[in-house]
């Protein structure tokens, strides 16, 4: 590594470390400790505010700026420890719930009619699948992303339709239900990928570029990643059985909350990949250097895992609410004034709630160490800047990713769902419901190291469109959108 390299990696961690240790644990070993001496800062600052102007002195604004930062600073590291810590509490609390359902479910299936090797084995192999699955998809995204993105939209709607025509077969009223909205998805999801067609060629050429010479040990780093997510959906998987097997109101919700854990979980592991491989990505694009993987995923764990807590719920919901408002949109057209300003007013909130969390803020998470929402508001405002936010709008990437994981999810309901209605009718909806969940998020994970290697190339272009080591994609699509449009 020359020197430029390690002036760079430096500065970064100068960054990260100033960032950290301005305010430092007082007793690092009990874990109230960051909050109480945070809280005491907070309130010792909005006290020295109101004492001076309780008294009628003028506060200088160069000086009430820097303490509303600072203010603004330790406010923001309360809530990223506090998320830290709820979802590691959370965790732990997950894994108690599951050990005492597992047992009892086993203790208790015989009285309550329950099949424990009739509903296992397919949900298992179904898991098992699902990991298979993610292994094979990034090995193909890794050789051709190019055929790997049309493949994925050509072949989700199908799978997904075949997973409608299954449900439908099983024949208890919410496969019916899920079997009818499978078939309407497939249908919908056919068109989009006609309408998108004319984007392929860009998408291709930038999925080429980002996913050039990944970062080394990306492949181990993901592995393992899909590995422990595999692990921890069979062991998820023992507690949802037992609180099958007895049944009651509560159970269903104890399989809701395991369910709700399953995918935080998955998302932070997600996310933990997209701030690690976006940081060595970014700096390779935007200086020539090449971070050590196993140093930038060492930083996430120390001084991130707050911010990607944060993002990992945020991020999904916002998400939702920005697709649906497209969709709506496009529904509502102009044909009725009423539907059209509700329409309006609804995308307008999307559009706000886009600006304080999105998945390009991570990359400056990750490079910067920034807190997640103001990380995402400037991401936006630079893209914005640049002229870059129609085309981000149409990016494809994250298309590619959401029908790599319907595709994994469908395949895994196949495998697991066609079993389970084989030997016990009964199960096979639930079991087909959970398996594509597994299948879903395994994907998801799988997907994170290419969608970060795509944002790291926006943001480096974002931040320097005169970089000569940059691909000039992104300033041929932004002359040809000015020019003729979508």
């Amino acid at each position: 590594m020359n020197n430029d390299a390690v002036t760079v990696i430096n500065v970064q961690n100068f960054h990260i470390q100033v960032q950290e240790e301005k305010l430092p644990y007082i007793i690092p070993n009990q874990v109230l400790s960051p909050f109480l001496s945070q809280i005491k800062l907070l309130i010792l600052f909005s006290s020295s505010i109101l004492l001076l102007r309780q008294k009628g002195l003028k506060i200088p604004k160069v000086e009430e700026s820097s303490i509303q930062l600072e203010t603004a600073m330790v406010a923001g590291l309360i809530v990223q420890r506090l998320f830290r810590v709820l979802f590691f509490l959370h965790i732990v609390l997950i894994a108690i719930l599951v050990i005492c359902l597992t047992i009892r479910g086993l203790l208790s299936a015989h009285s309550h009619h329950f099949h424990p090797k009739k509903w296992y084995p397919p949900l298992l192999t179904a898991t098992g699948c699902a990991g298979i699955v993610a292994f094979t998809w990034q090995w193909f995204t890794l050789c051709n992303p190019s055929r790997a993105l049309r493949t994925a939209f050509w072949l989700s709607p199908l799978l997904t339709c075949a997973v409608g025509v299954l449900f439908v077969l099983i024949g208890s009223a919410a496969g019916l239900t899920i079997g009818v909205i499978a078939i309407v998805l497939a249908l919908i999801l056919s068109l989009y990928t006609c309408w998108v067609n004319p984007r392929f060629d860009y998408a291709t050429k930038v999925l080429s570029i980002a996913a050039t010479s990944p970062p080394a040990k990306t492949t181990t780093v993901v592995n393992l990643s899909i590995i422990t997510g595999t692990v921890y959906s069979c062991f998820l998987v023992s507690g949802i059985g037992g609180a099958t097997a007895v049944g009651t109101v509560t159970d269903t919700l104890f399989i809701l909350a395991i369910l709700a854990s399953l995918a935080w979980s998955t998302q932070v592991i997600r996310n933990t990949l997209q701030v690690t491989i976006a940081r060595v990505k970014y700096l390779h694009f935007a200086y020539g250097v090449d971070m050590d993987l196993r140093i930038a995923l060492r930083d996430t764990f120390k001084y991130s895992m707050g911010n990607v807590c944060i993002s990992s719920v945020l991020v999904p919901i916002i998400t939702v609410v920005h697709g649906s408002a497209r969709a709506i949109s496009l529904i509502a057209g102009g044909t009725d004034e009423f539907l059209f300003s509700c329409a309006n007013c609804y995308a307008a909130v999307a559009a706000t709630l886009v600006n304080y969390g999105n998945r390009w803020g991570l990359v400056q998470v990750g490079v910067y160490n920034k807190g997640f929402v103001q990380a995402s508001m400037d991401t936006w405002e630079m893209l914005k800047k640049v002229g870059l936010e129609p085309i981000i709008d149409r990016d494809l990437t994250g298309s590619f990713c959401f029908l790599s994981g319907m595709a994994g999810g469908a395949i895994c309901t196949l495998v697991g769902g066609a079993w389970t209605f084989a030997v016990h009718k009964s199960y096979a909806t639930e079991v087909s419901i959970y398996a594509f969940l597994i299948g879903y998020f395994m994907c998801r994970i799988e997907m994170a190291w290419l969608q970060s290697c795509v944002s790291a190339y926006y943001i480096a272009y974002t931040e320097n469109p005169q970089n000569s080591r940059l691909d000039p994609a992104i300033l041929f699509r932004l002359e040809e959108f000015q020019r003729y449009g979508d």
